[in-house]
């Protein structure tokens, strides 16, 4: 059995520290960009860009690398997702149509998914015929 699975003070440390880069990783490349673009048509877009969310996505996934590549999945999922959660509503709660929540869930829901996904596959591939480092 591997090492980080037996030591719940690793996994509680692995969530707390990927909670707290992800929600610093929304802040650095979402947080800042507040606005909808208006078009001469008088369509909206935004307030966010295609490469603002590709650069959240890639700076998570390091993170989730880390964790998932220890063998933390339980803290790699749960951490990213309660991040990715707490920021999103952080961000979206000033919304006056209430429909901010609908987005937040998608956001948890999605994030779980994605990142259980993600976290199982990379430990898997990563242990293969190798000790898990802890």
């Amino acid at each position: 059995m591997s090492q980080g699975l037996l030591n719940p003070g690793r996994q509680l440390l692995s969530f707390l520290l990927l909670a707290a880069v992800t929600v610093g990783a929304w802040a650095a490349w979402l947080g800042w960009d507040q606005h909808r673009d208006v078009h001469p048509d008088g369509s909206t877009t935004g307030p966010y860009e295609a490469w603002q969310v590709i650069g959240l996505v890639l700076t998570l996934l390091a993170a989730v690398y880390w964790a998932a590549s220890r063998r933390h999945i339980a803290a790699c999922v749960l951490g990213t997702t309660a991040g990715l959660t707490a920021a999103a509503y952080y961000d979206w709660s000033d919304d006056a149509s209430g429909l901010y929540m609908v987005g937040v869930g998608m956001v948890m829901l999605g994030s779980l998914v994605a990142t259980a996904v993600v976290s199982t596959v990379i430990a898997s591939v990563r242990g293969n015929g190798r000790q898990a480092v802890a």
